[in-house]
């Protein structure tokens, strides 16, 4: 019996630790415990105040700014930055960052749209300033999926460039946190549908990460295996 997928799997639960596995299993059970009970209360008092408040401090200028960037940080756009990404990954022939990309960023869209979003069914805001915001609103998808595509590539091309370690860590740390405002500002989602997003999208990118991490050592102990001995000359 071949026992290396076992072994891989265990080897991965090693990597995530055991705070990391608690805090995926609480994830999961909060958003099937509190997703139906939000989802039966169509405006929750704390989740309107929110948005009533910060529609009241953020200027017209600098909300034209969020509504631009909520438009940019939708699935068009969004899929051509992943497409540049995956090509650029091929073209440098860095295959398993391309396969841990691809699953991160798809897996998140199934999670997030196919699994929890239709077991909630929780209604979007009132109000919106998109006419085209429709569909259901817990746990959010841009928060999630923002969550994982730049902060996993960031982690697999600083793993090549350290040097652009901290540029792209901020970058990437700026801009999802301008997307989670102008969600919230667009009247997207609730602030309670990013929290739910946010940290389902980083349990994802923990799994994701974690199962790069012992896919890279298990190929290189194969590759240490393989590779001939040096021959002793006496």
């Amino acid at each position: 019996m071949n026992r290396a997928p076992l072994q891989l799997i265990q080897a991965w639960l090693r990597q995530l630790g055991s705070w990391r596995l608690l805090f995926a299993l609480a994830t999961v059970l909060l958003l099937l415990g509190v997703g139906p009970w939000l989802a039966a209360t169509p405006e929750p008092h704390l989740d309107l105040l929110i948005l009533d408040r910060l529609h009241s401090l953020i200027p017209d200028a600098l909300g034209a700014v969020l509504l631009r960037v909520y438009q940019l940080s939708g699935v068009h756009v969004t899929g051509v930055l992943v497409l540049a990404v995956l090509i650029f990954l091929a073209m440098r022939r860095f295959w398993a960052d391309l396969v841990c990309l691809a699953i991160g960023t798809g897996g998140i869209l199934l999670v997030v749209d196919r699994l929890f979003k239709p077991l909630v069914d929780r209604p979007r805001p009132s109000g919106s300033l998109l006419s085209e915001i429709q569909g259901r609103s817990f746990p959010s998808g841009h928060a999630a999926g923002s969550v994982v595509f730049y902060f996993l590539s960031c982690s697999l091309l600083a793993a090549h460039y350290p040097q652009l370690r901290r540029p792209l860590l901020l970058i990437s740390s700026l801009w999802v946190g301008l997307v989670w405002l102008s969600t919230l500002y667009v009247r997207a989602h609730w602030l309670s549908d990013i929290a739910a997003g946010a940290a389902l999208g980083y349990v994802w990118l923990s799994f994701c990460l974690a199962g790069f991490s012992v896919w890279d050592q298990h190929q290189q102990r194969r590759r240490a295996a393989s590779s001939p001995s040096p021959r002793i000359h006496g």
